[in-house]
């Protein structure tokens, strides 16, 4: 059982994927972990994410994570799991489970993920890197793509 609800807590963490149907045992449950996690504990959880992602080849070399650093966060992310699923919001996972099945862990985490995510993009620093990309944009390009976008 732990390595599956570990593996569902991977897999559904993946920034691109699609946003799990939910129903409303699904929407409970997510509430509660996103109203049960502390601002620390959805760094951890973006902390984890960034380490796993870094992991890829093609990101690999833009990354100083180490082995001994993504493991150590790997530890705190499977407590924070193991207290959100089967303390925190054990009853909410229960019934989302029971009635709407286990694709619904999925869904919280996405939930959660989302929810830490926007913490780390509006962020001060990251909106300012962000802007960065707007020097290399054709502003008119744009424009013209949405005036005539707007006019049929």
């Amino acid at each position: 059982m732990r390595r599956s609800m570990a593996g569902a807590f991977a897999a559904t963490l993946i920034l691109a994927s699609k946003l799990a149907a939910a129903g409303p045992f699904a929407d409970d449950m997510a509430k509660c972990m996103v109203n049960s996690t502390s601002p620390e504990d959805r760094t951890l959880f973006v902390q984890w994410l960034y380490s796993m992602i870094a992991l890829h080849p093609d990101l690999s070399a833009m990354s100083t994570v180490t082995a001994k650093q993504r493991e150590d966060i790997s530890r705190k992310a499977g407590a924070l799991l193991e207290r959100l699923l089967l303390e925190s919001c054990r009853s909410q996972t229960q019934q989302a489970v029971q009635n709407e099945g286990p694709q619904t862990i999925q869904y919280a985490f996405q939930v959660l993920g989302q929810v830490a995510g926007r913490g780390l993009l509006t962020e001060p620093h990251v909106l300012e890197g962000t802007k960065a990309i707007a020097k290399y944009v054709d502003e008119q390009k744009l424009k013209a793509l949405t005036a005539n976008a707007t006019q049929k």
